[in-house]
């Protein structure tokens, strides 16, 4: 997904524009000369970019929205190849690729302290249960071992995840 585009639009010779949006950019660019066609190449892969030219989002409205539902992850561009270069299209699509990174980049480091957060407090929650046990009168001596064992495991980890680099190591 991470290079491939796709480029709709009805307007003829956009082969040396997805060529040099190839080359800069790094990209597989498939064209699609019209709706149906992109939506075929839609279902067939996944796409980091749609760039869909003006006159066919203009011409019709329900089509183009009709991408845009089938675009999944892809970065959605409406441009008017009718006024717009090469280079142009070349410095909004690298524009978009660069907020879709910041995005994902984003997005992934929530994730992680998402996580984070839900082990941290389930290790917490498991430590202090197991030493509310120990703390019971009349423990049966091998179940005794067994939660001080379980006390230490979740003493440790918890160490480890309150380690800046996740080793134990401060």
């Amino acid at each position: 997904m991470g290079n491939t585009a796709l480029l709709v639009t009805t307007i003829e010779g956009v082969e040396e524009c997805a060529a040099e949006l190839a080359r800069q950019l790094h990209l597989m660019i498939d064209v699609a000369a019209g709706r149906k066609a992109a939506l075929t190449l839609l279902g067939r892969r996944e796409y980091a970019v749609v760039i869909v030219d003006r006159a066919v989002t203009e011409s019709d409205p329900d089509g183009a929205e009709l991408l845009w539902k089938h675009a999944g992850l892809a970065v959605p561009l409406e441009v008017n190849f009718a006024i717009s270069g090469a280079a142009r299209l070349v410095r909004e699509v690298r524009a978009a690729l660069a907020r879709r990174e910041q995005e994902q980049l984003l997005a992934t480091q929530a994730a992680v302290a998402a996580v984070d957060s839900e082990l941290k407090d389930a290790v917490t929650g498991f430590l202090l249960q197991s030493q509310l046990a120990l703390a019971e009168k009349d423990i049966p001596p091998g179940l005794e071992a067994k939660l001080k064992q379980m006390a230490e495991l979740a003493g440790a980890l918890r160490q480890r995840l309150e380690a800046p680099d996740g080793t134990g190591r401060a």
